[in-house]
């Protein structure tokens, strides 16, 4: 079960969000518009600066603190302009604090005189809120919605799979592609164990001209180690044992031991690995176009290492296409791998196509309301 919330819930709350913001949004206008309104809570936030770090030395003994302070007042009153919202209330606070000596009253006085700018600042802070929520509101929406596309997607593929006929023979397509498969996975295990391990990065090599046979590449040392050394004549596999091989024991039946350790022993994994599964047809198969493109690529590595059987088997699977009611068979087969029995029970009941329409009307409910939502 999905822990994400109901599209009902995201919409209830992109309708909050929205509605918050556009009365914010009035306000905000109200108030003289987003520049005025910050360039207020600036002023503000500014004026209540200058009066927190200066209280103590200003209301002190020290003539030259309060000098400067009364200038730092000064400049900042005098640099707002006259049309700025709450422009009297700088002045108000302004002169609040001129005066021979200032007491702590005095910066009190000037705080309750700054109280009309404070309410712009707090307007901001509700506008900037505002737009918060509503981007989140509608980020959940958005993500809501691509959730309710993959469910929408899932439904519709069962659909599509529930009209397989799940009584076809398809073994008429299993059959080739797993002879083919055994064949060609036991073939490269005969050439990792019997040719050399040149003969191997050849093979890996020659696929890199073949998009669709995705052999990781060898390890560059490894490479260059195994193209230059007179033991990359040795298989795969005897490789694979000299690395368990101590050093004084390798030694016997190499040049370099110390040469194999490094560049065998440390790319174990990679050896080990390397199989014929990038030469594998998947099953269920693909569609007809890329089978017969996928057979024709293999066919041109797998002539470099695969017996005969393996090859006329391969020649079977890409003829498949041609020889059978293909499409046909490729969608029971997937059908039959993909489809649970409580898939089955859903489609026979036809829940599935119920819940497929009710996720379509939450999907369209929700997109209609993300559109009608303002764009903060």
């Amino acid at each position: 079960m999905s822990d994400a919330p109901d599209p009902e819930r995201v919409r209830h709350r992109l309708s909050r969000a929205a509605t918050e913001y556009e009365r914010v949004e009035t306000d905000l206008a109200a108030a003289g518009g987003e520049s005025a309104v910050r360039k207020t809570a600036g002023a503000y936030h500014t004026f209540r600066r200058l009066l927190a770090d200066n209280r103590e030395t200003a209301t002190g003994s020290g003539f030259q603190a309060y000098i400067e302070f009364q200038e730092k007042i000064a400049d900042h009153t005098d640099s707002l302009d006259e049309s700025l919202p709450a422009h009297d209330a700088f002045e108000a606070a302004d002169d609040a604090l001129h005066k021979k000596r200032l007491s702590a009253s005095d910066f009190a006085a000037a705080r309750e005189a700054l109280d009309p700018a404070r309410e712009y600042a707090d307007l901001l802070v509700e506008w900037e809120a505002a737009e918060e929520l509503l981007r989140e509101a509608r980020r959940e929406a958005r993500e809501r919605i691509d959730r309710l596309d993959d469910r929408i997607a899932d439904c519709e593929r069962l659909l599509e799979l529930g009209e397989a006929d799940l009584g076809a023979p398809v073994e008429r397509l299993r059959d080739p592609i797993d002879r083919y498969n055994d064949g060609v996975r036991a073939d490269f295990e005969a050439l990792k164990r019997d040719g050399s391990a040149r003969d191997v990065l050849d093979v890996v090599a020659a696929a890199e001209s073949y998009p669709l046979v995705e052999f990781r590449d060898p390890p560059t040392r490894l490479a260059e180690y195994l193209r230059s050394a007179a033991v990359g004549e040795e298989s795969v596999t005897t490789l694979l044992e000299y690395a368990d091989y101590s050093a004084e024991k390798l030694s016997h039946y190499v040049e370099d031991a110390g040469a194999l350790k490094r560049h065998v022993a440390t790319n174990r994994t990679y050896l080990t690995n390397l199989d014929a599964s990038p030469l594998s047809v998947p099953y269920p198969p693909p569609d007809a176009e890329t089978l017969r493109y996928r057979c024709k690529e293999y066919a041109a590595v797998c002539n470099r290492f695969a017996g005969e059987d393996t090859l006329a088997a391969l020649r079977e699977v890409r003829s498949l296409p041609d020889e059978t009611d293909y499409e046909q068979l490729r969608e029971a087969a997937a059908a039959l791998a993909e489809l649970s029995q409580r898939d089955r029970e859903r489609l026979q009941a036809g829940e599935v196509s119920v819940d497929r329409d009710r996720l379509q009307a939450e999907r369209a409910a929700l997109a209609d309301a993300l559109a009608a939502a303002p764009e903060p």
